[in-house]
Order: C-alpha cells, then sequence, then structure tokens
C-alpha cells in the first residue's frame, strides 16, 4: 500500500452464522488492495485477473465492458495513454455479505497522479468466493456530483 492511499479497515462484526468472518472479511479487502495495486502498476492483466471470466464492469461515464478479456483489453490504453503513471485511492465504505459466498463492498475514491488523490467517485464492488480467492463480478463506479449532493442534503434537512 503506498503513502497516498486510506487502510482498508480490517475490523469485522460477529457472522450470525458462525463462519470465520473476520478470515472472509481480510480476503475481500486483500482483493482490493491487489485492485488498487494492479492499478497503480498500470497493469492491466493484473486488474483484470481480480475479476470473475463474466464479470460486470461500468465505469463513470456509462462504457461497460462484460467479461475478464474485456476488462483487461479496456485498460490498455488507459494505462499506456490518458491514465499513465496515476495511482487509486480507496476507502471501504461499507462492507456486507448477503450471503457467506458473497460480499458487497461500498467505496469511495479516485484516481490521479497528485500526493492527494480526491476521493471523487463511489464504486460498488460485488466479489464472490472463486475457490480460495475473492473476485469481483459486478464493479459500478459512479461521479460525485458535488452541486446535487448539496442540494440533496439541504433537501433531506428539510424533511426532518
Amino acid at each position: 500500500m503506498n503513502e497516498t492511499t486510506e487502510p482498508l479497515d480490517p475490523a469485522t462484526p460477529p457472522d450470525q452464522a458462525g463462519r470465520d468472518a473476520a478470515s472472509d472479511r481480510s480476503a475481500v479487502l486483500a482483493a482490493l488492495d491487489r485492485v488498487r495495486a494492479a492499478w497503480d502498476a498500470g497493469d492491466a492483466t493484473a486488474l483484470a485477473a481480480e475479476f470473475t471470466d463474466d464479470a460486470s464492469y461500468v465505469i463513470f461515464v456509462g462504457l461497460h465492458y462484460l467479461g475478464r478479456d474485456a476488462i483487461r483489453r479496456s485498460h490498455v490504453p488507459v494505462f499506456e495513454k490518458w491514465q499513465r503513471g496515476s495511482r487509486m485511492s480507496m476507502r471501504v465504505v461499507d462492507l456486507r455479505f448477503p450471503t457467506p459466498d458473497v460480499a458487497v463492498v461500498l467505496t469511495e475514491g479516485g484516481i490521479g497522479t497528485r500526493a492527494r488523490i480526491p476521493p471523487d467517485k463511489v464504486q460498488t464492488f460485488v466479489m464472490v468466493r472463486d475457490g480460495d480467492v475473492w473476485r469481483c463480478t459486478a464493479f459500478q463506479n459512479t461521479r460525485k456530483q458535488r452541486l446535487f449532493m448539496a442540494v440533496n442534503r439541504l433537501a433531506d434537512r428539510g424533511d426532518r
């Protein structure tokens, strides 16, 4: 993990089914760390390896890619051209296990080359157990719209 990223929180509430929830949570967080490390290295193959063969990947402009190979191919020009040398910041906002083999992770983060990378996007990762590792099977990235966020916060206060 580099100095510009926030550490992922390894704290875990007890699992209702008596499973080793701490171990599963740590494994999901490790998978997210591998995603971030692959981005930071500009390695499209390593990034795509963190996704299932049939994963869906939706970026903030609305483009979507289906399958690990499409995810890899789409990131080659990203890493070679417009995001060359960029790093990823990521902070886990929520991590839950709707079933023992599925985790839904909400993160805030961003991509950039400066020392501080602003968290200008929100992501949802749907992670699945794939043998001994966790991989992402669905990813959605949304750009934060600060003006609309402020308007919604004001409206929320008015409803109380």
